[in-house]
């Protein structure tokens, strides 16, 4: 330990502390603009200039390391006068216009100007001007303001991963740009507007709406992801006018994705339900909660006394919270179905029955950046988890070694030690070369069972696929790691393959192999609540994708639009056509919902209370932060008033408290969880190692501005990169097998369901493959996100 002071204040430091950190740590405030914990030290602002005893100059905190002994001195006359200094050199060029700037009361410079400023200024000269640049949808510019810190470059290399804007010029010249017609396209690019000391780069969906004085802040949970990032929601006049992120190390430091930071603006999207609504001879009519109410319970009632309770389907979004689908579990026991399911684009259920517990992560979300050896399998991380793809990436760069088992072979922006891009029939294939592999390293002292070693049989293992089975052991090329903290990860891509329940027996088996931790990236806020709960189907009952292969009488769906939300929309689609009657309960009015026989307004997230269980297991409850819109009603208390209409018993709530306290049984719930959560399995089941060969497959990605109904409505989320029209994707070879070329018009087709689209080269697809998105208008007339397909090019003649 080293033995400092500051103004005369004596401590103890670690080794390598830098003097600002010090002081940090002392709660002394030494002035900063480039500064921050969580980036690289630049030093280039020289806000933090302090005087060191023994030192004729002052020097800059940031980048000033500590020797034992030393004396600081941060606010002496001599640390004050340079301080002053440079304030009066960044506002030489600085533009007066703080009555306009989005910037204006939560300014650093603004703040500090008043502590450290002049009141009038010596510089008479010609003040610079610098263009603005167009650097996407959601980040506007203003360069002129711009001190040249560089806060965004750093944030975008470091923690986004690749360095997307830049420094040109010097001394007076020098400037922030992208790079040449080139905009910013981090799914985390939002955080720089946050970064930004001055008011060079706002949000453009933000800009001149309101002032940060006038804005109510709230905190709540953010629920589009499994991640459950900590949210400050800023509210004017009961609209929520911008989200920003809280600070949790533990979960998403203090950042936050742009899915979170800007689907706000889908909640104020024209498509809102903001009354009840009953489809009478195919019209939809306006119409009071009571009569609502009453139709909605008299028909599910009525097929359930006539035709009987599995007759009834249940869908349950994943990102409804845990109290409602809690009570959509309990209307369905009350009308006598089991029925029931949150996996909307699963079509793979053959482990059901055969899990010992609840699945989750496997592992604290901090623990990712600690470990030494990573295989996901079946997932386009920055595409489905930015901010877990940014604890990869730390991890990666502190040395570990990332292996990737996928059909996509989309750039993670981080080292890649060894992967395995192919098509999803192949996924299996190669896991089972993997295990082989890691079955046969003399250093494990686990064995395989007699059954699963003869399934192995006839693997022939790849020489990536030992690879693979290297890293996970600890076998490297430089040297080997005795114990390395090792771990084995399901994505989105492997949770929607057909044949999920193979590659998760699988890559169970190469963790409990070489003891490392398995876990299952969930998609949405609220996967492992539902599953804690058993928002899924009973002994007898159907799953989501049955319920749909075999279309039932009636289906209530909670926040959910079948068509874009489920597995096969065309199938969803037809089911829903089919059906008596459909109740939804639903935040908007769609087509995704023209099927339905009454709408039920309710509430989204930022207009009810509620819980969400994050996909480590934590359990996070939120309160409303605005009034609901209209009459929305939350839905937890529509599915309470149902119940109530039904005469059904145990309905009986005032609030989402009481609900809570009934699912975990009025115990702790953090107890409750940890005696559930277990991802391993009872039985191996079913294994094939052989594939159907020759068939062309589709590769049905959810985009992640597509995720859900909110983010599918933010205008802002809606123009960047992630939200391009569903194309037909195909890497060079399979283009020229169906003599196609980029640009051509096709139709593809699955089952009887077709869509026209744009063919589009893409060497990221493997052979064999067509990669179309899923959660489209565009393509809602197809099948399976992973089924076969076929592309048929449309002739010149028949487009124009």
């Amino acid at each position: 330990m080293l033995h400092i002071q500051i103004d005369g204040v004596e401590l103890e430091v670690d080794h390598g502390t830098t003097i600002i950190d010090a002081a940090d740590k002392l709660g002394i405030a030494i002035p900063r603009f480039c500064y921050h914990k969580k980036l690289s030290v630049a030093s280039n602002c020289r806000m933090c200039l302090v005087q060191v005893d023994k030192f004729q100059k002052p020097l800059p905190a940031c980048s000033t390391p500590v020797v034992d002994g030393m004396k600081i001195f941060t606010r002496s006359e001599f640390a004050v006068q340079a301080q002053k200094s440079v304030m009066e050199f960044l506002l030489i060029n600085h533009p007066l216009d703080c009555p306009i700037c989005d910037e204006g009361g939560e300014c650093e410079l603004q703040d500090l100007a008043v502590a450290y400023g002049a009141s009038g200024s010596r510089y008479t000269e010609e003040k610079r001007v610098v263009l603005n640049k167009n650097i996407g949808p959601l980040i506007s510019t203003d360069l002129t303001r711009c001190i040249q810190c560089t806060r965004c470059v750093r944030f975008l290399k470091e923690v986004g991963g690749m360095m997307e804007l830049g420094m040109l010029g010097r001394g007076e010249h020098a400037e922030i740009s992208a790079y040449v017609d080139k905009s910013v396209e981090s799914e985390l690019s939002g955080n720089i507007i946050d970064l930004c000391p001055v008011g060079a780069l706002t949000s453009k969906p933000f800009r001149y709406s309101a002032r940060s004085w006038e804005l109510t802040r709230r905190p709540s949970i953010a629920a589009h992801d499994g991640l459950g990032s900590h949210i400050e929601v800023q509210i004017k006049d009961n609209r929520v006018m911008r989200v920003l992120p809280r600070e949790k190390e533990s979960i998403n430091e203090c950042w936050l994705s742009d899915r979170d930071r800007f689907s706000y603006e889908g909640l104020n999207s024209s498509d809102r339900l903001t009354v009840p609504m009953i489809k009478h001879h195919g019209e939809w009519h306006e119409t009071d909660w009571k009569t609502a109410l009453e139709f909605a319970a008299s028909h599910l009632k009525e097929i359930a006394e006539k035709q009987g309770g599995e007759q009834i389907g249940i869908l349950v979004s994943p990102n409804s919270t845990m109290e409602e689908a809690y009570l959509a579990k309990k209307l369905a026991q009350g009308l006598g179905s089991g029925n029931l399911d949150y996996r909307l684009r699963h079509s793979d259920f053959r482990l059901d029955g055969r899990r010992m517990g609840v699945i989750w992560m496997g592992c604290n979300i901090p623990d990712l950046q600690e470990l030494d050896r990573v295989l996901v399998v079946g997932s386009n991380l920055r595409n489905e988890h930015p901010l877990l793809s940014r604890r990869l990436r730390k991890a990666v760069a502190n040395g570990a070694e990332l292996s990737l088992v996928n059909p996509l072979d989309d750039d993670p922006l981080m080292k890649v030690a060894n992967k395995a891009i192919c098509a999803p029939n192949d996924m299996v294939n190669v896991l089972s070369q993997i295990l082989k592999a890691m079955s046969g390293l003399q250093r494990l002292s686990l064995r395989l069972p007699p059954a699963l070693n003869q399934l192995l049989e006839g693997v022939e293992v790849w020489d990536n696929s030992q690879a693979m089975a290297e890293s996970l052991a600890g076998l490297g090329k430089d040297y080997d790691l005795i114990s390395p903290r090792s771990a084995v990860f399901l994505g989105n891509l492997s949770q929607h393959h057909p044949r999920y329940s193979e590659i998760f027996s699988l890559a169970e088996a190469i963790a409990s192999l070489c003891g490392a931790t398995f876990g299952v990236l969930s998609a949405a806020a609220n996967s492992v609540g539902a599953n804690l709960i058993g928002v899924l189907p009973d002994d007898n009952g159907l799953n989501a994708r049955t319920m749909l292969e075999s279309p039932r009488k009636a289906y209530l769906l909670v926040n959910v639009e079948p068509e874009l939300d489920c597995h096969n929309a065309a199938q969803a689609g037809q089911a829903m056509e089919q059906a008596a009657c459909v109740v939804a309960l639903t935040a908007y009015k769609s087509d995704a919902l023209k099927n339905a026989h009454v709408l039920l307004p309710i509430a989204p997230f930022t207009e009810t209370s509620g819980t969400f269980m994050s996909m480590e297991g934590r359990v996070q409850s939120f309160t409303a932060v605005t009034k609901p819109l209209g009459e929305c009603r939350p839905g937890w208390k529509v599915l309470r008033v149902l119940g109530n209409t039904l005469g059904f018993s145990g309905f009986e709530f005032d609030n989402t408290e009481q609900v809570k306290t009934e699912i975990f049984g009025g115990e702790k719930p953090s107890k409750v969880v940890w005696d559930r959560l277990n991802n391993n399995l009872r039985e191996l089941g079913d294994i094939k190692i052989k594939i159907k060969s020759g068939v062309l497959c589709r590769i049905g990605e959810v985009p992640q501005y597509q995720s859900d109904s909110v983010v599918r409505r933010s205008p802002p989320l809606q123009k960047a990169k992630y939200s391009a029209k569903p194309v037909a994707a195909m890497n060079s070879e399979q283009l020229a097998k169906f003599g196609l070329q980029d640009g051509d018009r096709v139709v593809v087709r699955q089952g009887a369901g077709s869509a026209t689209l744009t063919a589009k080269l893409d060497n990221h697809v493997p052979l064999g493959c067509v990669r179309v998105a899923a959660a489209n208008v565009a393509t809602v007339g197809l099948g399976d996100l992973m089924g076969e397909i076929t592309v048929e090019r449309i002739s010149q003649e028949v487009v124009s």
